[in-house]
């Protein structure tokens, strides 16, 4: 394969993850909006009639896992995740590429992996014994839940991988017709 053949599959590979996780961060920011009128249907519930319903209360924290596994690669695309910017800030287009490259190489890629290996054991087991809650009146279907884990991390990995070939291409030198 021709350099240019790479670099064009490269960049079809790292739009074609940034449209995903894209696509997912637009949708999971209704369940957001969800989340914020059934906290709000709890907390008048609650504090004006007195009465508590313990399903609100496992659909909010359930809802608000899904939002961050399944946001997290949203986020990474769009650089909005926590950074301690002291030097970064003030690093050029190129040091930034090797800081994200080495970011990923060193942390990202095997955070990701490190999650997404020892979450199936937990999963599995969770799946075996078609987990819910344990309380009464709870939500079931937790193992659902707990399969959206690896997800999210995989989700994560592949915008790390956009992220690494963008920044790749910085460093090289090679232009693309967009800036991200």
């Amino acid at each position: 394969m021709g350099r240019s053949r790479l670099i064009l599959v490269l960049l079809k590979a790292s739009r074609l993850i940034d449209q995903i996780n894209e696509g997912i961060g637009k949708a999971i920011s209704w369940l957001t909006l969800l989340m914020v009128v059934v906290v709000s249907i709890d907390v008048l519930l609650r504090y004006i009639f007195s009465i508590s319903y313990l399903a609100l209360q496992e659909f909010e924290w359930h809802a608000f896992s899904l939002v961050f596994l399944l946001g997290a690669g949203f986020t990474l695309r769009h650089n909005d995740h926590v950074r301690v910017d002291i030097f970064y800030q003030r690093l050029g287009k190129r040091g930034k590429a090797i800081v994200n490259l080495v970011g990923c190489l060193v942390f990202l890629f095997p955070g990701c992996y490190l999650i997404i290996r020892t979450s199936f054991p937990f999963i599995y087991s969770s799946w075996s014994m078609h987990e819910g809650s344990p309380e009464p009146g709870g939500l079931p279907l937790r193992y659902l839940l707990k399969t959206a884990i690896p997800i999210g991390y995989m989700l994560v990995g592949m915008q790390g991988i956009s992220m690494f070939i963008k920044n790749l291409f910085i460093l090289l030198g090679i232009k693309t017709d967009r800036e991200d």
